[in-house]
């Protein structure tokens, strides 16, 4: 459900959502149970209520506060991953041009079919939260294949042969991270407190009474605008690579790279 709501609405569209239907089912709360008990207007229990809230507030706030800072944390962990991975698949892209003219055409075609699989293949399915290793697997194997079957002979065609194997281990372990990151999400107990809290914390403002019904609305309004940002924080940054603030792969189709993305005679051998 989330993640429909992530890939089909723009961030706009969320806020009203999330944020507009917090603050609206709060009003419509606190309108009910006052009509319900007109004497809590008379603020019998605001010490009691206050105590309780402000208790609960700074607890629940600790909590969402570990959580936002724990996503945007994983969310610029995954931009750095994928900028690592396009980085060091453009290096060895550099790196062959140091090659005989066949063996680089021949790496050059295998990274380009990785990058264009990656970016039009695997990223769509990363945005729906499927972390498939098989789909990029192959055209790994084939980059893999592409350097294997090189043999340098030349001093610098040995330096720059083994940096690009270097760097193609480390596509390796990057691809691995990027994709256990696409699958990864909050775990349940958090998303129950992060729900679970708003549950507890907005109720209890209804509880708290003020003569002016036009003042206790503002309050429990302004509490639970608070709270719904704060679930829409958690809400589009829970999942890196889907929504309009998710991770981009943009710097598969820049630097050395773009070569593969330019209309011209290189483009269908690097679609190979």
């Amino acid at each position: 459900m989330i993640l429909w709501l992530l890939n089909h609405l723009d961030t706009f569209a969320l806020a009203v959502l999330i944020v507009g239907g917090t603050v609206g089912l709060s009003l419509l709360g606190s309108v009910l149970v006052r009509r319900r008990h007109p004497k809590i207007a008379d603020g019998e229990h605001n010490d009691m209520v206050s105590v309780v809230l402000g208790m609960f507030g700074a607890i629940y706030g600790i909590i969402l506060a570990f959580v936002i800072v724990t996503l945007w944390t994983q969310m610029e962990s995954t931009q750095n991953v994928v900028a690592a991975e396009a980085t060091d698949i453009a290096l060895i892209v550099r790196d062959a041009r140091a090659f005989p003219a066949e063996d680089r055409d021949r790496v050059h075609a295998a990274a380009g079919g990785y990058v264009h699989t990656v970016v039009e293949v695997q990223w769509p399915l990363m945005r729906d939260g499927v972390a498939d290793y098989r789909v990029t697997g192959g055209k790994l194997d084939d980059l893999y294949t592409a350097l294997q079957s090189f043999e340098p002979r030349t001093e610098s065609e040995k330096t720059f042969y083994a940096e690009a194997a270097a760097r193609l281990d480390d596509v390796a372990g990057e691809r691995r991270a990027r994709l256990t990151m696409a699958g990864q999400q909050l775990p349940p107990l958090l998303q129950v407190l992060a729900v679970g809290g708003a549950l507890v914390i907005i109720p209890l403002t209804f509880l708290y009474g003020m003569r002016s019904r036009r003042m206790q609305l503002l309050f429990v309004g302004a509490v639970a605008a608070l709270i719904g940002f704060s679930l829409l924080l958690v809400v589009v940054l829970d999942r890196p690579f889907a929504g309009e603030l998710s991770v981009s792969p943009a710097p598969y189709k820049e630097g050395a790279l773009a070569q593969f993305w330019e209309p011209g005679p290189e483009t269908p051998t690097a679609r190979r």
